[in-house]
């Protein structure tokens, strides 16, 4: 049983993410065209592409939780979209093996303990970096956008109230709240 709105809304929900996720791969791409290495060579721009996604899904993701007035496609977009097409722990993997493979273990071991240390360095970072913008910045728009009644609906009632024009507030990173459609 669908309903007509929910069709259109997992059309959105899809192109958002699908057209987020060609930003980030086209971003990633130009970064490691520009700096490529060899089999043997530690790989410095995945390195990089990882550690900044890391950092900046932290950031958004902090933001986006406490801005409760955000429209529902903007986490989807940003986050699963832009930032997921745009990091690749499965380029990282396939580095590592082909570091093994050109006779390089050290490098392999090193790239694949640094790469693993500093994208979770990078994410708690970007989420303690959201925290500080939120309570220097946003703070008072956030209350004045209903924060603490939405806290204070969760708490009672353990679910997220609906979102901005009726729209559900979701609880997952597509926006839905485990609905079946």
């Amino acid at each position: 049983m669908f309903k007509e709105d929910s069709v259109f809304a997992d059309v959105r929900l899809l192109a958002a993410v699908s057209g987020g996720g060609a930003l980030g791969a086209l971003a990633r791409y130009g970064l490691q065209t520009a700096f490529p290495h060899t089999a043997g060579q530690f790989a410095w721009a995945t390195l990089s592409v990882n550690v900044s996604g890391c950092l900046l899904i932290g950031i958004i993701a902090v933001l986006i939780a406490s801005a409760p007035s955000t429209h529902r496609l903007v986490r989807p977009f940003l986050v699963t979209g832009v930032l997921g097409g745009y990091t690749t722990f499965s380029t990282y993997i396939v580095d590592i093996q082909r570091a093994l493979v050109a006779g390089a273990p050290r490098t392999a071991l090193l790239y694949g303990a640094a790469t693993l240390a500093a994208a979770l360095a990078a994410g708690w970072a970007g989420m303690r970096i959201g925290d500080g913008l939120t309570s220097r910045f946003g703070a008072a728009d956030a209350r004045r956008a209903g924060s603490t009644v939405i806290e204070a609906e969760f708490t009672e009632t353990g679910v997220l109230p609906d979102g901005p024009a009726g729209e559900p507030a979701g609880d997952d990173l597509t926006g839905s709240q485990g609905r079946a459609s």
